[in-house]
């Protein structure tokens, strides 16, 4: 009894035979399958060029996608560095949490950007005024970013204006301290800080705020 003959046991003995199309080369270039984007048919060789040409489209695409992501890592490195230069260069205890706001701001193209901070050694009122209870124990659980489109957080309502999406970054001295402060970015756009988003750069963002601000000593008791 012979095995029937399928497309698996054809696959099968091509796989286990490599030379047969080399001594069957009459076979191979007289052989015939569907056109991909046609009605009609095409030589296998042809087939074959078609097949490579679609995987060197692919590996374009995947190139020029790498390259874009690379100009865009650049461009952000480059912002994240000047607003680190500004913070380092202020001299002021007192303008200093200005700076990381206002930088943020001017560096990432944000609409607003408000600050707050507690157990520094700051003047009662703007970045330093006083935030409720609920506002430290939130803080204190916020151990990613949030991001989302839910304005109805206290934190929310310190910005001028009702954004369409935010962010939330607690700041502490290390990543398992007590929060210290809460910085909110504010868009326009629904989508700039999406639930789904990744948070690394946003994490970044926490940490050098964080350090920039910890300059400040605490404030006496």
């Amino acid at each position: 009894m012979t095995e029937a003959l399928t497309a698996h046991a054809v696959a099968t003995f091509l796989q286990q035979h490599p030379d047969f199309l080399v001594e069957h080369a009459d076979l191979f270039s007289t052989l015939e399958v569907p056109h991909p984007h046609q009605a009609r048919t095409i030589s296998l060789g042809e087939r074959q060029i078609l097949t490579l040409r679609d995987r060197l489209r692919d590996f374009e695409f995947r190139f020029a996608e790498l390259v874009r992501n690379a100009a865009l890592n650049e461009t952000t490195t480059e912002k994240l560095t000047r607003w680190c230069e500004r913070m380092l260069g202020e001299q002021s205890t007192i303008r200093l949490p200005g700076e990381v706001a206002l930088g943020l701001a001017e560096q990432f193209n944000l609409q607003e950007v408000a600050l707050r901070v507690w157990g520094l050694d700051l003047p009662e009122s703007g970045v330093g005024a006083p935030v409720a209870q609920d506002v430290h124990a939130f803080a204190d659980t916020l151990t990613a970013p949030y991001c989302g489109n839910n304005t109805e957080f206290i934190a929310a309502g310190w910005l001028n204006a009702k954004p369409a999406s935010l962010a939330i970054l607690a700041l502490r001295t290390s990543p398992h301290a007590p929060a210290f402060g809460l910085l909110v970015l504010g868009s326009d756009d629904p989508d700039r800080f999406a639930p789904d988003m990744g948070t690394s750069f946003l994490q970044t963002v926490s940490r050098l705020a964080s350090a920039a601000l910890s300059r400040l000593k605490p404030a006496s008791a």
